[in-house]
């Protein structure tokens, strides 16, 4: 390689840093020009950037020895077709540069240290202004403001976060009885929310909204969706045994596909300003599990109505189904006859012992207790919709 060619190399990684861009733009660059592939991971071994058609690990750290980045331009182990050096700067590593291949990776290493000393320098820069970077992309991904998860995906890597594929949301607010103590409850709240939500994988996204604080919770799978509730309901019942008790209001949204995040934040509010209507501080409602009120809140159309009639009698058809049974008449009837059990026996031609049976089987298949009026209106309103839209 000349050296006029070096010197054309730098500029472009100069164009690229002065440009703002960030590990993907570098990342391209150098599998363009060296013809290989390409592997940018951060400090703690999350992949920020891939780029050219050679095959690529999903990390080096388990192919390095030492099991950390190395200053030096060196070969992986156990044979691996790669090399890979630290993206370090001022004694501070920022990640982890590698490159794939089966041409003369040792030629490369003038380009490899140009261009992972081109991305420390960015990443320090980019460290330096990251709380505020990192706040206007969620901002951004809450408002709906990508076109598409690909453009919020680059978005996201070039700003240094690692993004899953889909999120929970979840809105909390502190219980506020006096001006003087609004910021420390705040405070107070953000710290343990902190901790409760703090991840090894994946980044938490967090903003703020007037006294509400707004967490975005990786959930690739149902499991870590489902354990995003359990802490949020936790965080609430741990709070009010501190010292000094904190009572904390919340709300937790749907797990939604990244793009859609907003939706899962409009849940999430929504669910919020329903518990603290109905119930005020001390207790996190979930969207999914609130039945007819979020509908009711929002104003629904007849799609959303029908879509939540079918959803909340559901199991209780599918059992209906597998088992011949008529829980769901049952239900329907014990409803019409204004909740007697004998007029209702009467009219399934059944003993009233059965009617207390079956109506004891419907809140274990249902998820509802006939003695809380919440869940009686669920399932009134479902039974009336259905019946509506028939």
């Amino acid at each position: 390689m000349t050296p006029s060619e070096l010197v054309e190399f730098a500029e472009a990684l100069a164009r690229i840093s002065a440009a703002g861009a960030g590990a993907k733009a570098f990342a391209d660059v150098l599998a363009k020009r060296a013809h290989v592939g390409v592997l940018i991971e951060d400090a703690h071994w999350r992949r920020l950037a891939t780029a050219g058609n050679a095959d690529v690990p999903g990390s080096v750290r388990p192919l390095i020895d030492e099991g950390h980045g190395s200053e030096l331009f060196s070969p992986l182990r156990n044979g691996y077709a790669g090399r890979t050096i630290s993206i370090a700067a001022a004694q501070e590593r920022f990640g982890q540069l590698s490159i794939f291949g089966t041409r003369d990776l040792d030629a490369l290493e003038p380009l490899v240290r140009l261009t992972a000393s081109a991305i420390a320098v960015a990443m320090a820069r980019e460290y330096s202004a990251q709380p505020v970077r990192r706040r206007a992309f969620w901002e951004r991904l809450a408002s709906g403001a990508y076109q598409d998860a690909a453009a919020a995906r680059d978005d996201a890597a070039a700003r240094g976060i690692p993004v899953a594929s889909h999120y929970v949301a979840i809105a909390l607010e502190a219980e506020v009885a006096e001006d003087a103590i609004a910021t420390r409850n705040q405070a107070a709240l953000r710290a343990a929310a902190n901790e409760r939500f703090k991840r090894t994988e994946g980044d938490v996204g967090c903003i703020e909204r007037g006294s509400t604080l707004l967490y975005f919770v990786p959930a690739q799978r149902e499991v870590e969706a489902a354990n995003a509730r359990t802490g949020a309901a936790m965080l609430s019942r741990a709070s009010a045994k501190g010292a000094p008790p904190l009572r904390i209001a919340g709300g937790v949204g749907n797990r939604v596909p990244l793009i859609e995040l907003h939706t899962s934040l409009s849940q999430a509010e929504t669910a919020l300003s329903i518990v603290r209507r109905m119930y005020g501080a001390g207790r996190v409602g979930v969207y999914e599990d609130l039945g007819i009120y979020p509908l009711l809140l929002c104003g629904a159309a007849a799609p959303e109505l029908q879509a939540f009639a079918a959803r909340t009698l559901a199991a209780l058809r599918a059992y209906d189904e597998k088992h011949q049974t008529e829980l769901e008449r049952t239900l329907r009837l014990y409803f019409e006859v204004g909740e007697n059990v004998k007029t209702a026996a009467s009219h399934l031609n059944v003993h009233r012992h059965t009617v207390f049976y079956r109506l004891r089987q419907i809140g274990e298949i249902c998820g509802c207790s006939f003695s809380d009026p919440h869940d009686q209106l669920t399932l009134r309103t479902a039974i009336a919709i259905d019946a509506l839209f028939k």
